[in-house]
């Protein structure tokens, strides 16, 4: 957990196998409750530090990396004249520059899914629903490389499949999130990769769905209309109370990264009403089962 910057005056990091990004969010949050207890606009925040209300926007949100001496002229603007509480902010800004493992592939990951994996590794809970494919975090290595190829043929393949696969390790890592997984039928149904992919990718998520952290619920066919449909999305939450949870959407060349309240809402809502209708995650393993065997 990371406390208020106002609560005995101390910035605590949180745990590092979760990454620099949930660091940069949670110490943006700070400098945002920073500027506004000391009643002082964007604007003005912009000026301070030769810059605009936009670039204050991107740090208090955390989708930017920190300089030091914006920190210290924000903090001594913002009215923190403590010595040691500056040295705590610039540590924790110091931590959150510090790239994850998945810049290490940024020659092939657009900068708009770089910023999902952050977030994805920083959560503590991850909700999902896919329509059309088995979500990335539960894919086996020949699915991943089937999934692949339909939008790239090129020499970095096998480096393309590490990503998905790197990403699975937060479901065994010492503190995992809990993902919770509603997969439309027809997912189960398309073939991909073939027949013998897709029964090795049933047998998995039979695995997967036997970690306690991971519950898995399929969408039958015979639920009919539903209120996701054509959409696939993913919520994260994060521990840390300041992080609102985000609503991630893909799209072929693009994505959505939504936290207003009423965007949030309506997607819990939805997310709610898909796990109802999805049968329960013992009959869902029965039926995946089943698609391993062909049936």
């Amino acid at each position: 957990m990371i406390a208020e910057p106002d609560d005995d005056g101390r910035v605590q990091s949180v745990v590092a196998e979760r990454g620099p990004t949930v660091l940069r969010i949670a110490l943006g949050g700070q400098l945002r409750k920073l500027r506004e207890k000391a009643n002082i606009t964007r604007e003005a925040a912009g000026d301070a530090i030769r810059g605009s209300h936009a670039k204050i926007s991107r740090l208090e949100l955390g989708r930017t990396g920190f300089k030091e001496r914006d920190i210290r002229d924000l903090l001594t603007l913002y009215g923190v004249s403590d010595v040691e509480e500056h040295g705590r902010f610039l540590d924790l800004a110091r931590q959150a520059n510090e790239p994850g493992w998945w810049h290490r592939y940024n020659d092939l990951l657009p900068s708009w899914f770089g910023t999902y994996l952050g977030l994805e590794q920083a959560a503590n809970k991850i909700r999902t629903y896919e329509a059309n494919l088995i979500p990335g975090l539960l894919q086996t290595p020949e699915y991943a490389r089937a999934v692949v190829s339909l939008g790239y043929e090129d020499a970095d393949m096998d480096r393309r499949v590490a990503v998905r696969q790197r990403r699975q390790e937060i479901l065994h890592r010492q503190d995992p999130p809990i993902v919770w997984a509603v997969i439309d039928e027809a997912a189960l149904h398309r073939p991909v990769g073939g027949a013998r992919v897709q029964r090795e990718q049933m047998e998995h998520l039979i695995k997967l769905a036997g970690l306690p952290n991971v519950t898995i619920q399929v969408l039958p066919y015979a639920a009919g209309e539903h209120a996701a449909a054509g959409s696939s999305f993913s919520i994260l939450r994060f521990a840390e109370p300041e992080l609102p949870d985000i609503v991630y959407l893909e799209h072929l060349t693009s994505a959505l990264y939504l936290d207003r309240r009423q965007d949030l809402a309506t997607y819990l809502s939805v997310m709610d009403r898909l796990s109802v209708q999805s049968e329960r995650p013992e009959k869902s393993v029965q039926i995946l089962g089943e698609y391993a065997k062909g049936e």
